[in-house]
């Protein structure tokens, strides 16, 4: 069947034309639909070698639905502020989720979900990080089994019911954050989305709109947009009626959320029952599901390195000693700040498993002349080796070693480098988070909950890996990377240390 497919794809594929080389054929005879279920599968050593036999050119990588220009690191620099009316970073990410086939296609046009992470989450970080906290209060001891004796956990599971409430305490707010049905689009939504898309590229074009109708993860899909429009009717209907009572000079007192900001602050287009259905599910894709993954390879590198369990909770526990929400002056922000230790093993954790091997991506949407005169092509998806080039020899000292103290040792180095070398911030070693202008504007909130997280767990329980096992392998499907999600952990409630 998979050899079936390979030559339907190969027969109905047109390659992009550009004059750049093409990485990967191992001879003048390997056809190209072998080309491209390689880098399905072998991608992060296709890619390896490419940077090292390309280092400072231009070069194409296949994937099986589009080729990828990769840019050696020199232009970073130069792309970190482009137009995205010229290099989109938004379209890049949409277009890899079929939207055509997943009734997504609207948020190309749209800017709305990130006018309210920038304009109304970053601003008011704090007051919405409270908020999380007291999420995070309520569902600790109803999500994690409050156990004396080692215990096997889900722990994967564990972190994206903890993750999907805290996003949804953000974006719909209380009480319909503790709402199972909508906790469960918020973990499945993206899980169903990711087998869609991955699905459709193992066919030629011609057939998606005959395949989409087979998959069931699309019907999975559209169930939960439908679920999810259910629920945007009630809150949307609620906040108009609040709306109108202060217009009307009534007090009505309403949570902030990121919702109720873009139903103030968006078109008519954007704040029908159906967009918003939507956009919401998309939100809950773009936060929950990397962020958990990031919380949970966190947590599998310390049981992978138990030496800095104790290093990290002198730092933990001293903050925990004093955490007072009584008193006025005490700030979420200032108090996360303290987690020093913590953001760089955070830092540490990303570069060994970043979400995505080439990054950061745009899509060329006009054409683009670089300094030294080569021009980007319109219509292509360009990207640079982020991955490959935090493990160059010459870029980072001791590459190949888990140094969890590398952002650490830097910042004290200097009162210059005090406030530099952190998990949310971007930089050229530090590509998880994309780069420049259009850099996730969820970082800090993302990285914020992984501290609170992981500072909790290490704080209340004892974690190692079951008897035998050892750190779970990372997955790699095309250039994303995810972790096997068969992978456990043992927990106890914590007794010395």
């Amino acid at each position: 069947m998979v050899f079936v497919v390979s030559v339907l794809t190969f027969l109905s594929t047109v390659n992009q034309k550009t004059h750049f080389p093409v990485h990967g054929y191992r001879s003048i005879f390997e056809p190209t639909w072998l080309l491209r279920a390689r880098f399905t599968l072998n991608s992060r050593e296709m890619i390896r070698r490419g940077y090292e036999n390309f280092k400072d050119k231009l070069f194409i990588v296949r994937r099986n639905d589009v080729d990828i220009i990769v840019l050696p690191m020199k232009y970073l620099e130069e792309l970190r502020f482009t137009p995205t009316s010229q290099l989109s970073a938004k379209e890049a990410q949409i277009r890899n989720i079929a939207p055509q086939w997943t009734g997504l296609t609207f948020i190309l046009k749209s800017n709305l979900h990130i006018d309210a992470l920038n304009k109304k989450l970053s601003p008011r970080l704090g007051s919405f990080l409270v908020r999380i906290k007291d999420e995070l209060d309520y569902a600790w001891e109803k999500d994690i089994p409050q156990t004396d004796n080692w215990t096997v956990v889900d722990i994967q599971s564990i972190v994206q019911k903890l993750v999907a409430r805290s996003w949804a305490r953000v974006f719909i707010g209380n009480p319909t954050c503790k709402d199972e049905e909508w906790l469960d689009i918020s973990v499945n939504f993206s899980i169903n989305t990711f087998i869609t898309a991955v699905a459709l590229r193992l066919f030629p074009p011609w057939m998606h709109p005959f395949v989409i109708y087979l998959l069931p993860s699309r019907y999975r899909m559209m169930r939960q947009i439908a679920a999810s429009r259910k629920i945007m009717s009630r809150l949307m209907a609620k906040h108009e009626d609040n709306r109108n009572k202060r217009a009307d000079g009534e007090v009505s007192l309403e949570e902030e959320t990121l919702l109720n900001w873009m139903l103030d602050n968006g078109t008519a287009e954007e704040t029908t029952i159906q967009r918003m259905g939507a956009l919401q599910c998309l939100m809950t894709l773009a936060s929950i599901h990397t962020t958990s993954i990031h919380i949970t390879n966190v947590l599998f590198d310390i049981c992978a390195h138990p030496e800095w369990i104790p290093i990290l909770r002198e730092e933990i526990d001293e903050a925990y000693s004093d955490q007072d929400y009584n008193n006025p002056h005490w700030n979420i922000n200032e108090w996360l700040r303290r987690f020093e230790r913590l953001d760089s093993f955070q830092m540490e954790a990303l570069r060994f498993n970043p979400p995505i091997l080439l990054g950061p991506q745009r899509i060329v949407l006009k054409p683009y002349t670089l300094q030294d005169g080569i021009t980007l092509p319109v219509g292509f998806r360009v990207a640079f080796p982020g991955y490959h080039h935090t493990f160059d020899p010459t870029t980072m000292s001791n590459p190949d070693q888990f140094d969890p103290m590398r952002g650490y040792r830097k910042r004290k180095s200097s009162p210059l480098e005090a406030k530099k070398h952190q998990a949310a911030q971007p930089s050229t070693s530090n590509l998880a988070f994309g780069y420049g202008n259009q850099s996730c504007p969820g970082r800090y909130l993302a990285s914020a909950e992984a501290k609170m997280v992981v500072s909790r767990l290490l704080h209340d329980f004892d974690i190692q890996f079951l008897p035998g096992k050892s750190r779970p392998q990372t997955w790699y499907a095309d250039e994303n990377s995810f972790t096997d999600p068969r992978a456990k952990l043992m927990i106890r409630k914590r007794r010395n240390g």
